[in-house]
């Protein structure tokens, strides 16, 4: 296991200037949806009371961000994109207690808090502090990144972690141990717990279990891994991309692939003797009405859709006839950040890492700096990564 030397906090990129309290970061920002994303200096404010400035190392590319610029995520423009992360904690403002300067962090794109009503609940992924995802501004009204002109920027998800340095709420730090390299932080803070619970909590898989994964980048790779760890019989993906049918089977879990739905479910039917899956996972770049009718179709009696990718943000991905569901007494659910608790998933998933019950190195495909984030996003269109990874200069 790779092994990475922590940089102390006081260390700054020589592209980056320090002026009082004030840091100037290079971030990728959008402006509007269908423009890309633009690599530029920003402000970046010192951090208020229960935040922290964190001096970021790498940054996950989800497919997330890609619907910030495509149009299908309901954001304030202009923003920060990224919200997968993990760095080094620079300083903190006041009240903070779980971190401090120089701790290694993940960023996670759900802070919590630990006593609002969903945390106190056990549901910290629908923590109350988590309002401002789309905007990216502080529960003091305010932002934290600023452009030239003074405009405010916000950072997607509260964080923004597509820049050098950003400043997110002390309840979104996550501790990272020392032996997990920062790429591998990052992609915990979003894509792999959305993934493996996803399969083992949403959807919740037992042993035996006949379960349909649609698509198998990011986040649909480990929600393979979760479905295997849980103890699916059948882990069947669905996917028109060859290369990432091939990681799912080869690397991650699966015990068969195809590209059509249809493919798939003419196989779920002759290997249930019609029974059909027990679990149908959905986790495509975008969910489609097509996409959750099929899944629908391939459900059992008794059995489960969960639905975790988003939809175009005019379209209605989910219209059932009602007598689908009675019938059969399926259910239809939806789920966020695989109903994980980051405060006790990430670690817990670092531990199936160490352990070998899941596998991180293996999501990252390639390696990209902030420059090329928009030949990232090219890449992640065309199918060409499971996960993408932008390794901030130091």
């Amino acid at each position: 296991m790779a092994i990475t030397t922590p940089t102390a906090a006081s260390d700054q990129p020589t592209s980056v200037r320090a002026s009082g309290d004030t840091l100037t970061t290079r971030a990728a920002v959008a402006r509007g949806p269908h423009d890309g994303w633009q690599v530029t200096d920003l402000r970046l404010d010192p951090p208020k009371e229960h935040e922290v400035r964190v001096k970021l190392h790498a940054s996950g590319l989800c497919h997330s961000d890609h619907h910030i610029t495509a149009g299908d995520a309901p954001v304030r423009f202009p923003i920060v994109g990224g919200h997968e992360g993990a760095g080094i904690v620079e300083s903190v403002g006041p009240s903070v207690t779980r971190v401090k300067p120089g701790d290694r962090v993940v960023c996670a794109y759900i802070p919590a808090c630990g006593y609002c009503r969903p945390c106190s609940t056990g549901h910290q992924n629908m923590c109350v502090k988590g309002l401002n995802a789309g905007t990216g501004m502080f529960l003091d009204d305010t932002f934290r990144f600023h452009d030239g002109d003074g405009e405010d920027v916000g950072g997607f998800c509260t964080l923004g972690t597509f820049s050098q340095y950003t400043v997110l709420s002390e309840y979104a730090a996550v501790p990272l141990p020392d032996d997990i390299p920062f790429e591998l932080g990052a992609l915990v803070g979003c894509g792999v717990p959305t993934g493996w619970g996803s399969a083992v909590y949403a959807a919740e898989v037992r042993a035996g279990d006949t379960v349909v994964i649609f698509g198998a980048g990011g986040v649909g790779s480990n929600a393979v891994q979760g479905a295997r760890y849980a103890g699916a019989k059948n882990v069947i993906v669905v996917d028109p991309v060859a290369f990432k049918r091939e990681s799912a089977l080869e690397l991650f879990g699966a015990t068969h692939a195809f590209a059509t739905a249809q493919e798939a479910h003419d196989f779920v039917v002759e290997t249930t003797w019609g029974q059909l899956a027990d679990k149908v996972i959905i986790t495509a770049d975008v969910v489609t009405q097509e996409m959750a009718n099929a899944g629908i179709a391939m459900t059992g009696k008794g059995g489960k859709l969960t639905i975790t990718s988003v939809g175009h943000l005019n379209e209605q991905a989910v219209t059932i006839h009602a007598g689908l569901l009675i019938s059969y007494q399926r259910q239809i659910r939806g789920a966020l950040f695989g109903d994980c608790n980051p405060l006790y998933d990430i670690p817990k998933l670092l531990g199936l890492y160490r352990t070998g019950d899941l596998k991180l190195e293996e999501l990252i495909t390639r390696k990209y700096t902030l420059d090329e984030v928009n030949t990232a996003y090219e890449d992640l269109l065309a199918g060409r990564n499971i996960r993408g990874i932008i390794v901030h200069e130091q």
